[in-house]
């Protein structure tokens, strides 16, 4: 199989719209199961050999530690304890609306008291309608799904490699469930205010200055899978920097500005994996550079010790 298979978004919107919602729903049992962290954290899923898992939580008032996990080998979801009890059923064949009551039933089998605080769907057009009556997404190919894991796991241990680079503070590579992504983020010691208009959400998330990385699958905005790269806060002259491979570009996104790569040019470059990682290098230079991060953080190969720390690129 190829490093990055194609998986054009047309090919399974209706999987990734349902799917998309699936992953919500588990979302917001961690973020109620789990203790708060730093630009939160806490709250997105982490990469197993298998799948996606929110990572042990709990216990909740009293109840037994336990995890959540999307099987993407079997298509299953499967709720574990620390004690050893298992709850599992089958992700194909099932509206929203089955999904939400056959989690929530799983949970309540295992003596997990967890349920999403607001069980309505964040940020998408649907955001007004509660999970247990969307009967409206109910499709789960399965081959599609696979495709989309390989993919996830290809990103994830390229990003890996990228946060390897640099020795500051960086958060891990981690799946967004509200907006369907996969990232990485590099933060400065600079704090910043944001702005007063601003939610709760995104002041916690950008208190600091940051270079965020990462890959989406495709939405109504870019209507295409793509890697991105962005500077916040943005700084003056970013649009003026060059991005590596050429086909790479600066893109105007809410009032800023994104590097993009799309997908389908990283997987025609001779090597995509190198076009890939010197898209993100050449998109970290442009705002690390503009904003005066200090350059000695970074650590090629991950190496930090002075004796076989090779001088920043």
């Amino acid at each position: 199989m190829d490093v990055f298979p194609s998986l054009p978004l047309e090919s399974w919107r209706d999987t990734k719209e349902t799917l998309h919602r699936f992953l919500q729903i588990v979302g917001k049992i961690r973020l109620a199961g789990s203790p708060r962290r730093n630009h939160w954290w806490n709250v997105p899923f982490h990469l197993t050999g298998r799948g996606i898992t929110t990572r042990p939580m709990g216990p909740i008032h009293g109840g037994d530690a336990f995890c959540v996990d999307f099987d993407f080998v079997a298509h299953r979801l499967v709720v574990r304890t620390l004690s050893g009890r298992e709850a599992s059923f089958p992700l194909a064949e099932r509206s929203v609306a089955d999904f939400y009551r056959d989690t929530v039933t799983a949970l309540v089998a295992l003596d997990i008291d967890a349920a999403p605080q607001h069980p309505y769907p964040y940020d998408l057009p649907d955001a007004r309608r509660p999970f247990a009556e969307d009967h409206e997404h109910h499709s789960y190919d399965q081959a599609a799904v696979s495709r989309y894991w390989h993919v996830l796991s290809q990103v994830n241990l390229l990003l890996e490699q990228y946060a390897a680079g640099y020795s500051g503070k960086t958060s891990p590579v981690h799946h967004f469930w509200h907006t369907f992504d996969i990232a990485v983020t590099r933060f400065s010691e600079r704090e910043i205010t944001p702005p007063a208009e601003a939610d709760p959400v995104t002041r916690e998330a950008y208190s600091r200055e940051v270079i965020s990385a990462g890959f989406w699958f495709g939405d109504d905005t870019v209507p295409a899978p793509a890697f991105y790269s962005y500077t916040a806060p943005e700084p003056p002259g970013l649009v003026d920097r060059p991005l590596q491979p050429g086909a790479a570009r600066w893109s105007e996104a809410r009032g800023s500005h994104i590097a993009l790569l799309m997908y389908d040019d990283a997987r025609a470059a001779a090597d995509p994996w190198a076009a890939t990682r010197g898209f993100l290098d050449s998109a970290y230079r442009a705002g690390a550079e503009l904003t005066h991060w200090e350059r000695r953080r970074e650590c090629p190969g991950g190496i930090t010790d002075p004796r076989l720390r090779r001088d920043p690129v």
